[in-house]
């Protein structure tokens, strides 16, 4: 049986507004997703964040999409923040399913939602897209590659990301890891990053010396074959999605331009766009600039500027 907590206990210090709700939903038996809630419109906007950040990434802009009419929904993926770290279940199919959840048994989601992934957010957005198809009404996807798409499979052998390869290291990255989040964190930020004050290091960095916290970030990478035979098996199974796609990239970010190209091979529509004065980290570089795109992209008119 399934148990959801839902308090209004105000966010970490610092934290922009002190009016969200804290939502706690026990998936399974000892499970919890940790999720954060504002706004009552009609529309739902869920926000996933990536490696190795959390929720709090899109601190910016949660209350002026709330502000705009839409209930907004930014969750810790399992692994993160206040989320269980469980030792398995780290591919995106079930990390959608775990989501959709969360959404439908314990937030009482019955209309489409519109999901927005940066990084490992999106590949869980776009499994959400692709397995729950009538309850998706837009796709937003931020600065990082698709596995089994041509375009991850090229980037894969980048040397700027060599942290793929890293990461899927089982047990030697834990090995070299554990004591030195701070350090390992500040590097890894600031190699993908315009801007490196606009980054929140105290927070991440305690969410991942957190006990199992890396070692769940890491799994996150573990599993991309899977999730490349997932993602060519729903293409092979439901075709391409038919939903509106909006695709952004960071301006010096390496995958930003790769994009749309990907995108292509997976949405039958697809808008483009670059955020300027951003890397790879955009919620937090440039939150006035994403905002703006969201908000266009998901007006009538549906272009961004």
């Amino acid at each position: 049986m399934t148990t959801s907590l839902e308090t209004s206990n105000p966010g970490p210090a610092g934290s922009p507004d002190q009016g969200w709700r804290h939502h706690t939903a026990e998936i399974a038996p000892g499970l919890r997703l940790h999720s954060v809630v504002s706004g009552a419109g009609s529309r739902t906007l869920v926000l996933l964040h990536g490696f190795p950040q959390t929720w709090w990434e899109w601190r910016h802009v949660i209350s002026p999409l709330a502000a705009a009419g839409f209930r907004v929904v930014a969750s810790d993926y399992w692994g993160a923040g206040n989320s269980s770290k469980p030792p398995g279940g780290y591919d995106k199919r079930t990390m959608a399913s775990d989501l959709h959840q969360l959404l439908c048994d314990h937030l009482c989601v019955e209309s489409p939602v519109i999901l927005v992934g940066h990084d490992i957010g999106l590949m869980v957005a776009y499994a959400f897209a692709q397995e729950y198809r009538r309850e998706v009404s837009h796709l937003i996807i931020i600065d990082a590659p698709l596995p089994g798409k041509s375009v991850f499979d090229r980037l894969k052998s980048d040397p700027r990301l060599w942290h793929f390869a890293f990461h899927g290291a089982r047990d030697v990255a834990e090995m070299l890891l554990t004591g030195r989040e701070r350090e390992y964190l500040q590097t890894f930020f600031h190699a993908r990053c315009f801007n490196p004050s606009t980054l929140d290091l105290d927070h991440f960095s305690s969410a991942y010396s957190a006990p199992g916290a890396m070692r769940a970030g890491l799994e996150l990478y573990r599993t991309f074959e899977q999730d490349a035979a997932d993602n060519r098996e729903f293409l092979r199974r439901n075709g391409k999605l038919t939903i509106p796609t909006l695709a952004l990239g960071g301006a010096i970010s390496n995958s930003g331009p790769l994009l749309e190209q990907m995108m292509s091979e997976v949405p039958d529509q697809v808008t483009a766009a670059r955020v300027p004065d951003t890397g790879h980290w955009i919620p937090e570089e440039n939150p006035l600039a994403l905002l703006g795109i969201l908000l266009d992209f998901l007006s009538p008119r549906g272009t961004p500027q």
